[in-house]
């Protein structure tokens, strides 16, 4: 003798899956909305970026075509260029700290050795208001991790040239959410906005203690 209603279960197990695409399906679009929706409110009021460099020195700063629209490089005057101190350009939290593409095997003892791809070693700092900052090529693995609350002038690696470089630089970027802006400089403006064509000057660097307001 059987019991039970036989229909009512295959009508059950006819509904789970359904219940649990549904349930997947809102678990997906509150993930979206989590990373879209913030994106989408207005920016808060810019940071006092410094350059990424150390106090009072001057910098060959510049870009050149095919570079990409805002990029900024930094290349040493003074001292080897291998190694030299990238500092953050203002407080916030770091949300990436590894590796961008591969890293190459360009290094102080092999300078023309193959390049990697991408930006190699790098970091990325949440300045708050959808701000951030992004530092790439460096030396080796950056000094700092995610999660890490840094302050400005606060040493987050070294000058180097891993990822797809030719030659030991920083690679930097200013950010609001998505877009890449032109990069300011202690309340300035760069005037780095395109790379139509090579561009470059010298610029000195107030990444100083105190600096930040």
């Amino acid at each position: 003798m059987t019991t039970g209603h036989p229909r009512s279960h295959r009508r059950n197990r006819r509904r789970l899956p359904r219940l649990l695409l549904a349930i997947g399906v809102v678990g997906v679009l509150a993930a979206v909305a989590y990373v879209v929706v913030p994106q989408l409110l207005p920016p808060g009021p810019r940071p006092l970026f410094q350059m990424p460099v150390g106090c009072g020195e001057t910098w060959q700063v510049g870009t050149y075509p095919g570079h990409g629209d805002y990029d900024v490089d930094f290349f040493p005057l003074k001292g080897d260029q291998w190694g030299q101190p990238v500092l953050a350009s203002y407080a916030g939290t770091v949300t990436v700290a590894g590796i961008n593409g591969s890293l190459g095997g360009r290094t102080p003892d092999n300078p023309e050795g193959p390049r990697g791809r991408g930006g190699g070693y790098w970091v990325k700092i949440d300045h708050g208001g959808r701000w951030e900052t992004q530092y790439l090529h460096l030396l080796e693995p950056p000094m700092v991790a995610v999660g890490d609350q840094v302050v400005q002038g606060e040493q987050i690696g070294r000058i180097g040239s891993t990822g797809n470089s030719g030659a030991p630089h920083l690679h930097y970027e200013q950010r609001v959410g998505w877009r890449k802006v032109e990069t300011w400089f202690d309340g300035q403006p760069s005037g780095i906005t395109h790379d139509d064509a090579e561009y470059t000057m010298r610029l000195t660097s107030n990444n100083c203690a105190g600096a930040q307001s």
